[in-house]
């Protein structure tokens, strides 16, 4: 019989779970501000307002999104129960893959894409990123082309991810999704 030292955790960690949902709001902010910004005439205040804004909550996922996967690597996954098929596990795995490497990457090439156009990155409190490439204009249109195409996959493998919990949550009835919900244990 198992001791409690030894049995599975039946949640994620208390930091890993206001992780996901910090960064699942930080996201969403993220793409609000970019999509509303086409609202605004180009040079308005607003507009550079909510791009200087999408920049800073792209670098703060960029930040956290390290935080996560030290906290991820440091407690254990809680069994899915039952356990689904193997073939459910596989992409369940790929696609929170996929979402990491999205979480990482797009601030990155966002990142890339203004070097190029020889746009600063703004910080707080007037501080600004390095310049990590030479400026380049034909260079940061394709950045940026890839950066939006890499957000519109993005879209789909988020969408991908909360329809898979709703799913194993409603339909399959299993802990799939309790194991990331906040409250109490």
């Amino acid at each position: 019989m198992p001791t409690p030292a030894t049995t599975p955790a039946a949640r994620y960690a208390g930091a890993s779970i206001a992780l996901h949902w910090l960064m699942a709001v930080l996201l969403a902010a993220t793409v609000a501000t970019i999509e509303m910004k086409g609202l605004y005439p180009k040079g308005s205040a607003l507009r550079d307002l909510l791009k200087t804004a999408h920049f800073m909550l792209g670098l703060s996922v960029f930040a956290l999104v390290w935080v996560r996967l030290l906290a991820r690597s440091l407690s254990s996954t809680p069994p899915i129960l039952p356990a689904p098929p193997a073939w459910q596990a596989r992409l369940g795995h790929l696609v929170h893959g996929a979402l990491y490497v999205l979480m990482i990457g797009l601030p990155l090439l966002g990142w890339l894409a203004l070097s190029a156009k020889g746009k600063p990155v703004p910080l707080l409190w007037g501080l600004e990123l390095p310049q990590l490439i030479t400026e380049s204009k034909e260079t940061s249109h394709r950045l940026k082309d890839m950066h939006e195409a890499l957000a519109t996959a993005g879209y789909a493998l988020v969408g991908l991810h909360a329809a898979a919990a709703l799913v194993h949550h409603h339909l399959v009835r299993d802990n799939t999704l309790r194991r990331m919900l906040p409250g109490s244990r």
